[in-house]
């Protein structure tokens, strides 16, 4: 049974990679397992992606695993993104953003990333659209969905997926490529497991509706501390950050926006101060 520990204090189970060797050990060691998982449930561990997540990890440790074999990292937040990847523009890398996208990085969203896995609004479509259509380029996007029902998470609730989805051929430059979740952050695996089974089925759901409004299907569920059961249920992409880089040090309350309503009933976004005794463990830091 594939273990779900994601205590904070990961300093042993995630020791932390500096050298090429190190990071070509725990790149092994992560596909090892997603072979494993793989193998399970009687899928093809080729097939599955890994998506190596760089946030808080500084420039030079991402290049030295871009030499252990690295040639794309996800990244949370956009000037994040930007930043590493302007420091690492010499190397032929691809930029995936996986956080919460507000409309106005949006333009720099569409310049330089190849691939946005939170799609959750249209005015966020629309707005990646416009400035995609300027610069004359598409983008892979997967669509998410809060299939743990915390309101703590961003994502669509899965009842308003099938409305949305059949809205986004409006926008041409936007080539859909599957949904993507964030499981509910718990040691029981029972129920991280029913996260990423909600999140085949909605997808098998909206495949029997229309194909073309799923793309190819995938599946981006699963992070350093569940992606085997992720895998288990269907995961096409797998996201993980610490089981390559190590334990981050950074507490989760200060790099992390919580979701509130805004004044106009809205989410907005806030930040804990590091007094404010909101959990370290937020539920969007997994990977």
């Amino acid at each position: 049974m594939p273990k779900t520990d994601r205590s904070a204090e990961a300093e042993g189970r995630y020791p932390t990679a500096r050298t090429v060797d190190d990071f070509a050990r725990n790149l092994a060691t992560v596909r090892e397992r997603i072979a494993a998982a793989a193998g399970r449930s009687g899928r093809d561990a080729t097939r599955i992606r890994l998506l190596p997540v760089g946030k808080t990890v500084p420039e030079e440790r991402l290049r030295t695993a871009a030499r252990a074999g690295c040639r794309e990292f996800g990244e949370n937040k956009v000037q994040e993104a930007d930043r590493k990847r302007r420091a690492l523009a010499d190397l032929d890398v691809r930029w995936s953003i996986i956080g919460h996208l507000q409309r106005n990085k949006a333009r720099d969203v569409a310049a330089f990333a190849s691939e946005f896995q939170a799609l959750d609004g249209l005015r966020v479509a629309e707005a990646l659209d416009r400035r995609l259509q300027a610069a004359g380029r598409g983008l892979d996007v997967h669509v998410q969905v809060n299939t743990s029902a915390e309101d703590s998470k961003f994502g669509l609730p899965p009842d308003e997926l099938p409305a949305f989805l059949a809205e986004l051929p409006r926008y041409s430059s936007l080539r859909v490529r599957g949904l993507m979740t964030l499981a509910v952050l718990d040691t029981d695996v029972d129920r991280v497991r029913a996260c990423f089974s909600l999140l085949r089925t909605l997808r098998d759901r909206a495949r029997e509706v229309d194909p073309d409004l799923i793309g190819p299907g995938e599946l981006s569920m699963g992070m350093s501390g569940d992606y085997e059961v992720a895998v288990e249920e269907g995961a096409t992409c797998v996201r993980v950050g610490q089981a390559i880089f190590g334990a981050r040090a950074t507490p989760d309350s200060l790099y992390w926006p919580e979701k509130t309503t805004g004044r106009g009933g809205g989410p907005s976004l806030v930040r804990a101060p590091p007094d404010s005794g909101t959990p370290r463990h937020h539920p969007q830091n997994k990977e």
